[in-house]
């Protein structure tokens, strides 16, 4: 017999529709998912946290617990980054204990733990949180493919995870690129070392032959394999539910769950996906044998292709391609999934745009200094000197990275306490929202988060502002059928398009800001005059698309060559902009919090 892991409430609408499911929407069918006998079901973590309080002005608090009501007999899931909870960055073991704790509180039954480099050290607090509050751990290996990353290398972590008091273990193919025989060979392995826990296979359907991975594994001896009901199901999410059970029925392997049961469950699921049209994108449901070659997986190569059409690069994608092979491989081998996934990728592409490592993130930095933990591998020697200057060695850590981190819940707690009166502390866990997310989290206490939809409002109309991009894919004629739907006197007058869209990475939403150059529904010249100018004497100007994090200077002050004068947060990668040449700051154009673009025209220095 084979347990299936059901993923359509978090994976499954992070995969396909940008995380954007609604609470209210899940809820209808929770009795029914409820009565399958899943082995568990995965309900949170991930992005569904920041996209909660971020897009949809929900709790995700709130969420959990009201699934868990509705859903007593099945465990709920989710998905735990390690030392980065659901973030980006370390935190404190005071925080991640805590947060494990309300999780546990609020209804979540088993904890998916990964950390994306694999480096055991990460994961030994969250696992023993998880112990000491009662909880299933399912410790999880991301998978990639590189001469370190061989079948032996994953036996021997999960014999440690084994050691660590794992209590089932998961190969996580988060690009859906694991082969039948190396999912065989992997499992088979593990087994033979004396692994005697439940192993669970994740994958994705972006390769196209994650059926036959799924038929070789429990061939292996998985007893847990990853799925999502039909209607959001295939390409870069997970094998449909009901087609593993029907293939598994009357074989030693048959799960023993009602298919009926689950063909209702999928009726009310394809409802769902028509309510949430405008979400769709043709690419993420096609298959992509590409991926076994380059290993990007689907969400980072929108991304890349993105980047590229904002600066004008579009046709440097396949020169991107290979650059985010080439610096995987100076960088160690790191997995590609969040938040490597970014450094590598967003390195690549200023390598590409701007030379060779002469733009370098902080997060690359910091990766380079070991505080995401330690590579696969050792970085080439020559990339060190590149990224952290000539005393490289007195950069880098040996250590757990959240070692350094001081305590953070009290000092946190104590300043929310002290903004708007303490008011904004309704329960405990109103201090975690604003430890994991302090802007967005502060916005979202205050009630100033506006949902992007709701539930009623769906489906969304044709010529709503955020079904541009589904309808764009589909008829990229749309500028001509836009302009035919207006009165004459719009036709030849300027029209308004947003400037301000959300763009997908790994599932992951993120704000940018572009300029429009002309062409798409315009259909005349005119505007505001620009509040600033587009060039002066001594213009310091952004080298990427993001969001001015902080202004290090102030008008007037001397600086000099290589002074940090502001910082950007690029797809949450923050990025130095260092002065060029010494002078005193005549003019700030910029402002904290504001977005900008590349090109964009931040400072004069003279």
């Amino acid at each position: 017999m084979v347990q299936l892991h059901e993923m359509i409430l978090r994976d499954g609408h992070q995969s396909l529709l940008a995380t954007r499911m609604r609470t209210e929407d899940m809820l209808p069918i929770a009795e029914k998912l409820d009565e399958v006998g899943f082995f568990s079901l995965e309900v949170w973590g991930g992005a569904t946290y920041d996209v909660c309080i971020r897009y949809l002005n929900q709790d995700p608090w709130d969420r959990l617990n009201k699934l868990k009501k509705a859903m007593p007999n099945t465990p709920l899931q989710m998905l735990e980054r390690a030392m980065n909870i659901v973030a980006y960055w370390n935190f404190p073991d005071d925080v991640v204990n805590k947060f494990i704790y309300m999780a546990k509180k609020n209804g979540c039954d088993y904890f998916r733990i990964f950390d994306a480099l694999n480096d055991l050290r990460n994961m030994k607090v969250p696992m023993q949180a998880v112990k000491e509050n009662g909880g299933h751990v399912q410790a999880c290996l991301s998978y990639t493919i590189s001469p370190i990353h061989t079948v032996d290398y994953f036996v021997d972590k999960f014999i440690e995870l084994k050691k660590m008091g794992a209590d089932s273990v998961c190969i996580k193919d988060m690009a859906g690129m694991i082969s039948p025989k190396r999912a065989y060979d992997i499992i088979k392995g593990t087994k033979e070392a004396g692994v005697n826990l439940p192993m669970d296979l994740h994958s994705h359907y972006t390769s196209g032959m994650t059926g036959m991975a799924y038929q070789r594994a429990v061939e292996a001896g998985a007893d847990i394999l990853d799925t999502s009901l039909s209607p959001i199901s295939g390409g870069t999410a997970a094998p449909a539910t009901e087609s593993v059970v029907a293939a598994f029925q009357g074989t030693e392997w048959d799960t023993n769950y009602n298919l009926e049961l689950l063909i209702e469950c999928r009726t009310y699921f394809l409802k769902i996906w028509e309510k949430y049209r405008h979400l769709h994108r043709f690419d993420a449901l096609k298959v992509d044998p590409s991926v076994t070659l380059h290993q990007v997986p689907g969400g980072m190569l929108s991304n890349l292709i993105f980047q590229l059409e904002e600066q004008g690069a579009r046709d440097k994608y396949r020169q991107i391609l290979d650059e985010t092979a080439r610096v995987r491989e100076e960088l160690g081998y790191p997995p590609l999934v969040t938040p490597t996934s970014q450094v590598v990728g967003v390195q690549a592409v200023m390598n590409v745009l701007h030379g060779r490592y002469k733009v370098v993130p902080k997060e690359t930095k910091d990766y380079c200094r070991g505080m995401y933990g330690k590579p696969p591998a050792e970085i080439h020697l020559d990339i060190m000197k590149k990224v952290l200057g000539p005393k490289w060695k007195e950069e880098v850590i040996d250590c757990r990275p959240s070692d350094l981190l001081e305590p953070l819940w009290d000092k946190k707690k104590k300043e929310l306490m002290e903004i708007d009166g303490g008011s904004l502390i309704k329960k405990e866990e109103d201090v975690m929202t604003y430890i994991l997310y302090p802007q967005v989290g502060l916005k979202f206490l205050r009630g100033q988060a506006v949902a992007e939809f709701t539930s009623d409002a769906l489906p969304l109309p044709i010529d709503h502002a955020l079904t541009r991009a589904m309808v764009k894919q589909s008829f990229p004629e749309v500028k001509q059928l836009w302009l035919e739907t207006q009165p004459p006197e719009k036709r030849g007058g300027p029209v308004q398009i947003p400037t301000e869209f959300q763009v997908e990475v790994d599932g992951e939403p993120f704000e940018v800001k572009v300029i429009p150059q002309g062409g798409f529904l315009v259909a005349g010249a005119g505007g505001a005059a620009p509040e600033k100018p587009k060039d002066v004497e001594g213009g310091i100007k952004s080298s990427m698309q993001g969001t001015i994090l902080k202004i290090k200077v102030k008008k007037g002050d001397k600086v000099k060559i290589g002074d940090v004068i502001a910082t950007i947060e690029a797809m949450k990668m923050e990025q130095e902009i260092k002065c060029e040449k010494e002078g005193e700051v005549k003019e700030i154009y910029c402002k904290e919090g504001a977005p900008v673009s590349s090109g964009d025209l931040l400072m004069q220095i003279l």
